[in-house]
């Protein structure tokens, strides 16, 4: 796995078993081995498409939740990669199997979307940059370290595309530069010795929480309506 910061490392380390969970997921050893039925594959990237929607929304939210100028350049560029390069991938996926983009954008919410989504962006309404960044940081940089290991481990080629794309340098230096945002917050509001503040259990838990969701999330792919 790549350095993808301090924070998140303590954070990761925090929930083993979720995170286990989350990345070593039935439906993410599907990928890897080529036995994920095309149709549940299809089905998350419609959901995930709209779960993109909302992340972008929470990376905009931090932008008025910044309090330096490098943290809002951080979280604009976040956006941008977000709309215009990353639901790309969403886009042509399913394009080749008949569903346009309007589609895409109509798609009904699946429970697990709406629960993880709202519970993301509820975290930067009520709390502060910090309690944002918590909760974004399981998506970022868990789909780093899961394209990473399957950029070495897959043995099919059906969803190359995908794992290409996530174990690109393009994205495993957002995975780094978001460690990096992150660490920089974390010493900007609480200090060096930020793992000694009260604030820190209440934001490894919602670190934890937004693995747990990520677990449903992927659960919920595998279950196409």
């Amino acid at each position: 796995m790549s350095d993808y910061g301090k924070a998140f490392a303590l954070w990761r380390a925090d929930c083993p078993e979720a995170w286990r969970a989350y990345t070593r997921h039935a439906f993410v050893e599907g990928m890897k081995d080529g036995s994920l039925p095309e149709a549940a594959f299809l089905h998350y990237l419609r959901q995930d498409y709209v779960f993109l929607v909302h992340f972008s929304r929470a990376w905009a939210l931090a932008v008025t939740k910044a309090e330096t100028l490098s943290e809002m350049k951080a979280a604009a560029a976040t956006v941008n990669g977000l709309v215009n390069h990353e639901m790309q991938l969403h886009v042509e996926t399913c394009a080749k199997a008949g569903i346009g983009e309007a589609e895409l954008f109509a798609t009904e919410e699946a429970t697990a979307n709406l629960a993880y989504t709202r519970y993301v962006l509820e975290a930067g309404y009520s709390g502060d940059f910090l309690d944002l960044m918590a909760a974004l940081a399981p998506c970022v940089m868990g789909y780093g370290e899961i394209g990473a290991r399957l950029g070495t481990e897959a043995t099919s080629d059906a969803y190359a595309e995908w794992i290409g794309t996530y174990a690109g340098d393009e994205y495993q230096q957002i995975c780094r530069d978001v460690g990096a945002l992150i660490d920089g917050a974390l010493v900007h509001r609480l200090g060096a010795d930020y793992t000694l503040s009260p604030r820190w259990a209440r934001l490894s838990q919602r670190f934890a929480t937004a693995t747990r969701l990520e677990v449903d999330f992927w659960q919920m792919g595998l279950t196409p309506a």
